[in-house]
């Protein structure tokens, strides 16, 4: 049956940022196909909680918190999953974000962005975002000679966004990295994608794109002028991407890719 390609009951799937908007929602899609979803994190209480609503919702989870920038502490991470549920089969890279010091508002000189700001972000998308995360969970994959990574990336990443310079710069050098990956590891067994959400309101944007009673700031009005939708995504949105990705039998010949889930966004080019 063509469902059963979508069955993730054999996968153990863990989600570092899963106590965020988006990790949150990629990790009850995976729950909801059958996974068993680890959310990694460092907020033991919105981790707990995510929790919680998966059990809700009929899926199994559990929480382990993590630190994404220090290895030892994903190691530590790691090896208790395995003890507890078993080899990680599934790793999504959902940790990442902006920085309000490194963003240039109109008319800031691009030559005054402090660098402390800037390696910031990188080190919070790039390095904890995907490196560490792939090294340490990638090793034992290896081993095993099975295992699908998803990274998150951006739109930002494909396109250099105003005012959200580094941000940009770190998630093309995501894709920049899960292309590499891909490229090393696809003999091995490990697939390496990426998935790059357009614009999708949280709270790091929120107050970007949306004024205090609820309508369009001048950015947020430019983006949804600039999307054949006409709106923003909705964190489920990105369900279906990470499900394929992360079954072996759905996307077995896909890696090194960048998925992009946008309302066409990127399709607009006037």
């Amino acid at each position: 049956m063509a469902t059963d390609l979508f069955d993730l009951k054999s996968e153990i799937a863990v989600v570092i940022g899963g106590t965020g908007v988006l990790g949150g929602a990629m990790a009850e899609a995976l729950a909801n196909a059958g996974a068993r979803v680890v959310v990694v994190g460092r907020h033991e209480g919105r981790g707990k909680e995510r929790v919680r609503g998966i059990e809700a919702a009929g899926g199994t989870a559990v929480f382990q918190s993590a630190d994404a920038l220090d290895r030892t502490s994903l190691a530590q991470a790691r090896d208790a999953i395995v003890k507890q549920l078993g080899p990680v089969s599934v790793l999504v890279n959902a940790a990442g974000g902006n920085r309000p010091d490194a963003t240039l508002p109109p008319g800031a000189d691009f030559c005054q962005l402090p660098l402390a700001a800037w390696q910031s972000v990188f080190d919070l998308n790039l390095v904890g975002g995907v490196l560490l995360p792939s090294q340490v969970f990638g090793e034992t994959m290896l081993s095993a000679g099975r295992g699908s990574i998803i990274n998150v990336a951006s739109m930002a990443g494909m396109t250099p966004l105003s005012r959200v310079v580094a941000y940009s710069a770190a998630k093309a050098a995501v894709i920049n990295l899960t292309k590499f990956l891909a490229r090393e590891w696809a003999r091995r067994g490990v697939r390496v994608n990426a998935i790059s959400p357009g614009f999708f309101p949280a709270e790091q944007n929120r107050t970007l794109l949306f004024k205090e009673d609820g309508s369009y700031t001048e950015r947020g009005g430019q983006i949804i002028g600039h999307t054949p939708m006409a709106r923003f995504g909705e964190a489920q949105e990105l369900a279906g991407a990470v499900v394929w990705l992360a079954s072996q039998r759905a996307s077995s010949f896909v890696t090194g890719q960048n998925i992009v889930v946008d309302g066409g966004f990127s399709a607009l080019t006037i």
